[in-house]
C-alpha cells in the first residue's frame, strides 16, 4: 500500500510511512472489536497534514466575519444588506437577523432569515439613501481582475466603492473589509491590497467609526482596534476593518 500512496504523493515520504503505520495498526485494532464500517484501500482518504500542535486557522476569514457580527450585534438592525462577503458570515448572521445576501453568482443556499440574490456591484438594485445596514467585505479587491469572470477594469474598485456609497442611507451602517499592507500593491490576478490612507480617501466623505486591523503576523495579535502606525507599517497582506456611517 505504501507504494500506491508514494505514486500519488511523492513528496510526503515521512508522513505516508506513518499513515501506513496508522492504517495497518486501525485494522489489526478492527479484528479486536465489533466491526461496524468498511475500512479498505480503495476508500483511502490521506489527511498527511493535520496532525499539528495548534489548530490553525485564516486570520482574515475567521476574524473579521466575528468583528462585523459583534457590530451587528450592537446595532441591532431590522434587517442587513450583504454584498459577496463570505456565505459563512452571512449564514452564522442570519441566525438572529434577516440577511439578503447579493453576488455577481448567487449562491444556492437554502436558510430561514438567508436571501440569496443577484446583484453586480457596478450597479446595486437599491436606490439612493435607502440601505440602513450594509456589509462588503473582503470583496472589493477583487472587482474588475477578472478572477471571478468579471471583466477587466484597473479602476473597478472605485465604481463599486462608489456604488456602496450611493445606496448607502444617511446615519447608516457600512462595514467594509479590505487587505491591508503598508504599500498599495496589485497581486494580480487575485487582488488588490490597500493602505489605510488609500482607503480612508476613497471613503472621505463618510463618517470613520472604527478602524480594526488583523495583523498577518500572529504574534502581532488577533483583532487590534487603532492599530499603531508601527505596527501598520509592519503589514503586506493584513486585513483592515472599517466602519463607515454616512454623514
Amino acid at each position: 500500500m505504501l507504494n500506491k500512496l508514494k505514486k500519488l504523493f511523492p513528496r510526503k515520504d515521512g508522513n505516508l510511512i506513518k499513515f501506513n503505520a496508522d492504517f495497518e495498526q486501525l485494522n489489526n485494532l478492527e479484528k479486536l472489536t465489533h466491526k461496524r464500517f468498511t475500512l479498505d484501500e480503495k476508500n483511502l482518504y490521506p489527511c498527511l497534514n493535520d496532525n499539528t500542535e495548534e489548530t490553525g486557522f485564516d486570520r482574515h476569514y475567521v476574524y473579521h466575519p466575528a468583528w462585523a457580527i459583534r457590530i451587528l450585534l450592537q446595532n441591532k438592525p431590522k434587517k442587513h444588506v450583504d454584498i459577496s462577503s463570505t456565505l459563512h458570515f452571512c449564514a452564522a448572521l442570519s441566525a438572529f437577523l434577516p440577511v439578503d445576501f447579493y453576488d455577481y453568482r448567487p449562491a444556492k443556499i437554502e436558510l430561514s432569515n438567508l436571501k440569496s440574490l443577484a446583484g453586480d456591484l457596478m450597479q446595486l438594485p437599491f436606490e439612493s439613501n435607502s440601505v440602513t445596514s450594509l456589509s462588503c467585505m473582503h470583496t472589493i479587491e477583487h472587482v474588475g481582475l477578472g478572477r471571478y469572470g468579471d471583466p477587466l477594469d484597473y479602476d473597478g474598485d472605485l465604481k463599486a466603492i462608489n456604488e456602496l456609497k450611493r445606496v448607502l442611507a444617511p446615519d447608516g451602517t457600512l462595514l467594509f473589509v479590505v487587505p491591508l499592507g503598508a504599500i498599495d500593491t496589485i497581486c494580480f490576478n487575485a487582488h488588490r491590497i490597500y493602505s489605510k490612507k488609500q482607503v480612508l480617501s476613497l471613503f472621505s466623505d463618510l463618517v470613520l467609526k472604527e478602524f480594526s486591523l488583523i495583523p498577518e503576523n500572529e504574534m502581532d495579535g488577533g483583532l487590534i482596534i487603532d492599530p499603531s502606525d508601527e505596527l501598520l507599517s509592519k503589514q503586506f497582506y493584513g486585513c483592515g476593518c472599517f466602519w463607515f456611517t454616512k454623514k
